[in-house]
């Protein structure tokens, strides 16, 4: 067996994992992409009588105002997914700059612990609703902004303390020595051994942000009726569970789905041991 292909097993290894997790996710997303295309009913458009069971009319029956259920599934998913995608985007990228940069400069370090330590104290419902009425007229945007102020100190957090014991390892040291500047030593040198720390973080940013803004849309702040929101459609049809319990069930199972599905693929992407950054410069 030679060298390269001991490298390729962790590898190989990773992709058996990684496919069968992901799987569902991207069926979610391409469902959710194509759904509007779909469709068979228009979003707003009664077609059946209200909260119809599946065997009186579509394949996941009508909700309270005797919509398509299936058609408003397949419309509510774009928003939410590309929604959570951008949090968590946005979230992992500050959380990994800031803490990276706060283990090597102890000023910054302090100061960012002790503002993250107070803003991780509120809770996410009263953050949302604070900044939502700071922004009445934001809609989904201010419930985007909100779920960023709130997950960058926990992120900032989980990726200092990953990173604090690489900022006292001998590369990291022996960079200093050379003069290095401190974007060079985070870049270059801490910041490739976080990469299952990074990708971890990123599952669950992800299943944060798809919590919060299903939270928000559940509340009405953002999205507003006819709007084809999967939580949205939850608070819309939980009166009528017992008469069609697809309307509540369908949009409830997608959100769960999804959530899941991310985090499970990024647990399996992230590798299973650190491996120490070799820089020639």
């Amino acid at each position: 067996m030679t060298a390269g292909t001991l490298a390729d097993a962790p590898a190989k290894a990773r992709a058996r994992r990684l496919w069968p997790t992901l799987a569902p996710a991207l069926a979610l997303i391409a469902l959710a992409v194509a759904g509007p295309l779909l469709a068979a009913h228009p979003l707003d458009a009664p077609v059946y009588a209200p909260y119809a069971t599946a065997a009186d009319g579509g394949p996941l029956g009508g909700d309270q105002l005797g919509r398509d259920v299936l058609s408003r599934l397949l419309h509510g998913g774009t928003v939410l997914i590309g929604s959570a995608a951008l949090v968590s985007v946005l979230v992992t990228l500050a959380g990994v700059v800031i803490g990276c940069f706060a283990v090597l400069h102890p000023a910054l370090g302090r100061a960012v612990e002790r503002a993250a330590d107070v803003s991780i104290l509120l809770p996410p419902v009263l953050g949302i609703m604070l900044i939502a009425l700071a922004w009445p007229g934001g809609g989904r945007w201010a419930v985007i902004g909100a779920a960023i102020v709130l997950g960058t100190p926990y992120a900032v957090r989980i990726v200092a303390a990953a990173a604090a014991p690489l900022a006292g390892a001998g590369y990291v040291e022996a960079a200093l020595a050379r003069g290095e500047s401190l974007r060079h030593i985070a870049l270059r040198e801490i910041l490739p051994n976080l990469r299952s720390t990074v990708a971890a973080l990123f599952g669950l940013r992800f299943v944060e942000a798809v919590y919060v803004i299903s939270m928000a849309a559940f509340l009405q702040i953002g999205p507003q009726p006819p709007a084809a929101d999967w939580a949205l459609m939850i608070r819309e049809n939980a009166p009528g569970i017992l008469l069609n319990p697809w309307a509540v069930l369908a949009p409830s199972l997608a959100i769960a789905v999804l959530a899941i599905s991310v985090n499970l693929a990024c647990t399996s992407l992230a590798p299973r041991s650190v491996r120490k950054a070799v820089t020639t410069s």
